[in-house]
């Protein structure tokens, strides 16, 4: 075995083979970028020209749509073309709220959070180690609510994700650290809200960007999912339900108001 972080040589060598001359740094000599990516449904194809008209975006709506994905991969791109120096993906955790609960240190207890992005990184770059790498050469910070006061987000792109599971403090906290050169993706469903609706911020959030300029608002709908066939079955089932219950009682099982639509814009607050 290698002193070297503990891999073996032929890990060393196949790395060095894949362009990783330092692997310390994790430095590339070839080029390093995903896998192209085309849009599958008309919300993506939505996403990808807000995009590439430098608007700030927030994509909402069902699980399974590919809000995270889409938004992973357009950020990537763009950093690792050199337009930005890097991605910042901000979350909080719930359902803790604090870290502290969680055991081992701190990289210990993030990493449960980072899930996610490692596979959607895997499967970007067709390599399972490939966010570790990014990450060590800093091309993708992670950060819980909890650790950006007092920072100012330069020349990077920021992602907020699970949006709908912070509180009006934590999107405030988050939104306002964007600095110079920096743009903001936003993704959340209030469908799978772990708060209950009066502690989340994600209903204000929403009548706060409907009312900038500077921000597109992307819907995604039980149409536009593309995980499995499972999920877009499950969850048309459960609107039919929600919306069977509110039509006999006039009460809705969905947590939280109604969503931002199109043809309706949302009056100021």
């Amino acid at each position: 075995m290698s002193k070297q972080k503990g891999l073996s040589r032929r890990h060393i060598r196949s790395l060095r083979q894949q362009g990783v001359v330092d692997i310390e740094t994790a430095h590339f000599t070839k080029k390093f970028e995903p896998r192209k990516i085309k849009p599958k449904t008309e919300a993506q194809e939505q996403v990808i020209e807000s995009y590439n008209n430098k608007q700030n975006i927030f994509l909402f709506g069902s699980a399974g749509t590919g809000k995270t994905f889409l938004s992973t991969y357009l950020a990537m791109r763009d950093v690792l073309s050199g337009n930005y120096q890097k991605l910042v993906i901000v979350r909080s955790v719930v359902p803790t709220r604090d870290v502290g609960f969680l055991p081992g240190k701190l990289d210990e207890k993030v990493s449960v959070y980072e899930q996610p992005y490692q596979q959607v990184c895997a499967d970007l770059f067709g390599r399972k180690d490939a966010y570790d790498l990014l990450k060590k050469q800093m091309k993708i910070e992670f950060l819980p609510t909890s650790f950006i006061r007092g920072t100012t987000l330069d020349n990077c792109i920021v992602l907020i994700e699970e949006v709908q599971n912070m509180t009006e403090h934590e999107i405030s906290s988050v939104a306002t650290r964007l600095g110079y050169n920096s743009r903001l993706l936003v993704c959340g469903d209030n469908k799978q809200s772990d708060l209950v609706k009066e502690d989340s911020g994600f209903f204000k959030l929403l009548h706060i960007f409907n009312s900038m300029k500077s921000v597109d608002l992307v819907e995604f709908t039980h149409e536009d999912i593309v995980r499995s066939g499972f999920v877009k079955e499950f969850i048309i089932a459960s609107e039919n339900i929600d919306a069977s219950v509110q039509q006999e009682t006039g009460y809705s099982t969905r947590s939280g108001e109604s969503y931002y639509k199109r043809e309706a814009p949302l009056q100021a607050i």
